[in-house]
């Protein structure tokens, strides 16, 4: 059996300024942008280097989804953007204004620090040492 994990759904305020977050920020790819309906599009981006686990942007649509917005997992770290090149990207990002809630830190498995997204909810930046690189890509 081969299965995985295809995308991952994150409730945002609006497509269009998620999508230039993710995109402008962050880097992220725009994937697809389909029209579903009056209300609805699936939206997904992904990060430079890699499309097998997607976000999929969805648009809240009650007060309960509007609720979840920016704390999906309860105050916990949500998504875990690895990376290549832990100051490029770690400088880039406080250069296009992104707010780390916890400064870069030298871990036995890599060097990590803690972002929020434009909606507050909570990411792991990381560049895991060459030793460990199987543990986690």
């Amino acid at each position: 059996m081969k299965q995985r994990i295809a995308h991952i759904t994150l409730v945002v305020k609006d497509y269009d300024e998620a999508i230039s977050f993710y995109t402008e920020k962050l880097h992220f790819r725009l994937i697809e942008d389909t029209q579903l309906s009056d209300e609805k599009r699936w939206v997904l981006v992904a990060p430079p280097g890699d499309s097998a686990c997607c976000l999929l942007l969805a648009r809240a649509a009650n007060e309960e989804q509007l609720a979840s917005i920016g704390n999906q997992t309860g105050g916990r770290v949500f998504l875990f953007l690895y990376t290549d090149d832990f100051w490029r990207d770690y400088h880039h990002m406080l250069a296009v204004g992104i707010r780390f809630i916890r400064p870069p830190k030298e871990e036995d498995y890599g060097i990590v620090a803690v972002f929020e997204d434009l909606y507050g909810n909570k990411w792991d930046l990381l560049q895991p040492k060459p030793d460990n690189v199987h543990h986690f890509i």
